[in-house]
């Protein structure tokens, strides 16, 4: 059905921890009990204390998730286990792709091994997606575990970019945060475009039962920036239908920007403009995607926009998406001059995304 309705389906893979074993004495833990005999009723990946650490293989852990006892991944046996099952993922059950829980306690090697399978459906091959959690505000750490887990891969993984969503809630959250905070080193956006999985909230973050500190005030600018930049944006289901952000009617929701990234966010990020409450970006387009003009406004109580040299000569813009805090005028069709300047701007606490009008293909703009 997902497939039918050209849609992707990624597995949620939690290869480090597992729950739900018997007792059995542990002699790598002095005989005493852990949970760590696992008799499945498919007869698939039996398990006892010789698959998890500590083991004589390998006697350390990367990082432990609650009390679960964790996978050793060392031991071939286990591994040759998850490879069969992500095997059978791809082609029994036709995922596309997978999510890598946890990822920062074990080690990347699983995931490289893993992302070298290939699916086979309908006569062709399917090279699989996957996003690995690793759950820091330290972005060394995830580029660091993405060096590891892809070394030597055709297939590299990508990775949440946890650093940049930090950076989004303290812009919607925090009064008076800069938007020169969104720029620089630091967030895999910036340091590794290319492995970005870019998010506002998900499962975790939004979950305060469990501690997660979703994002309160003026979540559409958050969703404007990853919508329109480079990476790989995911948007959070609750969002979109339970907290009607989609609004698919109107320009000023998701499902506007979701258009506009798939119609027109492509190419090379040039920062045109950066204060503290004013940031304007050009996508300078590619192939079939022409570009964008994209404008956020943080000040909360006026308009706000600055002139600036785009790609552009002599070219019609118009607002293909926008919102703002306190109004619902429709921002203005905006043109460039012969030299490429033109002015651009947002409403307060909002944002303007513009798009570049072509007469016709290859016929230049009108």
């Amino acid at each position: 059905m997902a497939h039918d309705n050209k849609l992707q389906v990624y597995a949620d893979m939690v290869l480090n921890h597992n729950s739900g074993g018997e007792k059995e004495k542990n002699p790598n833990k002095n005989n005493t009990e852990t949970w760590t005999l696992f008799n499945p009723k498919s007869e698939k990946f039996k398990r006892n204390y010789e698959c998890f650490h500590p083991s004589k293989i390998h006697p350390d852990d990367e990082g432990r998730f609650g009390d679960m006892p964790d996978l050793c991944h060392s031991n071939l046996y286990v591994k040759s286990q998850l490879i069969e099952y992500a095997q059978w993922l791809l082609n029994e059950i036709g995922y596309d792709g997978f999510r890598f829980d946890f990822v920062k306690g074990f080690r990347g090697h699983i995931v490289r091994d893993i992302m070298q399978l290939r699916g086979h459906r309908n006569g062709q091959t399917i090279k699989p997606f996957s996003v690995g959690e690793y759950w820091d505000s330290n972005g060394q750490m995830i580029l660091d575990w993405l060096d590891n887990a892809n070394y030597g891969s055709d297939n590299p993984s990508g990775a949440f970019d946890f650093p940049l969503r930090g950076k989004l809630k303290d812009m919607c959250d925090t009064y008076g945060s800069s938007l020169r905070n969104l720029i620089g080193h630091g967030t895999l956006l910036n340091d590794r475009p290319s492995g970005a999985v870019t998010f506002v909230d998900n499962h975790d973050t939004a979950d305060t039962s469990h501690g997660g500190k979703p994002i309160i005030n003026d979540k559409m600018m958050a969703y404007a920036f990853i919508l329109t930049h480079e990476g790989y944006p995911c948007v959070f289901w609750k969002d979109y239908f339970n907290y009607n952000l989609g609004e698919p009617a109107f320009k000023s929701g998701i499902a506007a920007l979701v258009r506009i990234h798939e119609e027109n966010a492509g190419g090379k990020t040039t920062v045109l403009y950066l204060d503290d409450n004013l940031y304007i970006m050009q996508r300078e387009g590619h192939e079939g995607q022409p570009g964008l003009i994209f404008a956020l406004n943080n000040s909360g109580d006026k308009w706000s926009g600055a002139s600036v040299k785009t790609k552009w000569n002599n070219a019609r813009f118009i607002p293909g998406a926008w919102r703002g805090s306190n109004t619902v005028d429709t921002p203005e069709v905006k043109w460039t001059q012969a030299d490429g300047w033109g002015e651009f701007s947002a409403p307060p606490r909002g944002y303007t995304v513009y798009l570049p009008q072509m007469s016709g293909a290859g016929k230049g703009y009108y």
